[in-house]
């Protein structure tokens, strides 16, 4: 297996990369200017929209798990008897951020009543998620090629680094920006009196959501898409017109997110942009860090 060309990012063609970059930037511009007139324009919740912005937000628990089979794959190829753990906490971790955050929903497809109904119900949420992502790090295990171990151990700890320090760098950033979501000012008698722009920073920490808006989380964990060229890059089957398409269906996938996000008037325009172009270079920063250590390894091997 070769490792992707040095003038690719996670996969994609270098163009690719300056792509995102100049969208996210001429939104961030243009945000600027007329970010509070935009969400007037395209505000507008509905019970779709909320259904796509509660369910989108799975991708990383689901890239997580694809993270833990490449991981897998690449250790046990490798002969590390630490294999399957790893697996194992990927797995966990994964089904525990998805029944915290969409628990309800299985239990109550489960049947399952606070207090009235036996135990086994409530542990049947917890199984399908283990069962569902435990179908998937086997499907992806079987599809991977593991001629190169060591790209696949790189990939999997992309996924799983740049995910973790992506949440982290958004919540703090959230709290150091302190914006006030086009939602929480709409309850205003004068709505534009507490509109800040995003570079006007007023750090607000606290539990309060109202004032989240700068940078989109949701397009933080959208942001984990962009990896995908990568895992196509790992398969079996694989191909640069693979690895465009993938890229392009991440595009697409991020593009809606957005546009959810100022739709059901939790985001501005400037927000959404911003959340997209720091995961992005998050992502590929990591990735390119643990892709030239690889490359230094097998080339210090080779001599």
């Amino acid at each position: 297996m070769k490792l992707p060309n040095q003038k690719t990012v996670m996969g994609a063609p270098m163009a690719c990369f300056w792509m995102i970059l100049a969208v996210c930037v001429t939104g961030i511009v243009i945000g600027s200017f007329y970010d509070f007139a935009i969400s007037e324009a395209l505000a507008d919740k509905t019970d779709l929209g909320k259904t796509f912005a509660t369910w989108c937000q799975i991708a990383p628990y689901v890239f997580y798990t694809a993270a833990g089979a490449c991981l897998f794959a690449g250790l046990r190829k490798k002969g590390k008897a630490l294999a399957w753990m790893v697996l194992a906490v990927v797995i966990i971790y994964a089904v525990n951020k998805s029944e915290s955050s969409y628990g309800s929903y299985v239990r109550e497809l489960f049947g399952y009543r606070a207090g009235q109904t036996p135990v086994f119900r409530y542990l049947l949420s917890w199984l399908f998620w283990v069962a569902a992502y435990g179908a998937l790090a086997l499907i992806l295990v079987l599809a991977l090629d593991d001629s190169d171990p060591g790209k696949l151990v790189a990939v999997g700890l992309t996924i799983l680094v740049a995910g973790i320090l992506t949440g982290s760098v958004n919540s703090w950033l959230k709290s150091f920006a302190g914006r006030p979501r086009y939602k929480y000012l709409l309850k205003l008698d004068d709505p534009r009196s507490e509109f800040r722009q995003w570079w006007q920073m007023l750090p607000h920490v606290s539990s309060s959501d109202s004032f989240k808006s700068w940078p989109s989380g949701h397009m933080t964990s959208t942001g984990i898409l962009f990896t995908l060229p990568m895992l196509t890059d790992c398969m079996k089957k694989r191909s640069a017109g693979k690895n465009v398409a993938a890229f392009l269906l991440a595009c697409m996938l991020a593009l809606i997110t957005g546009y959810n996000r100022i739709h059901m008037t939790n985001h501005f325009l400037s927000d959404v942009c911003s959340g997209c172009m720091i995961t992005y270079l998050i992502f590929a920063g990591v990735s390119t860090v643990f892709l030239q250590a690889l490359r230094k390894h097998q080339s210090q091997v080779e001599n």
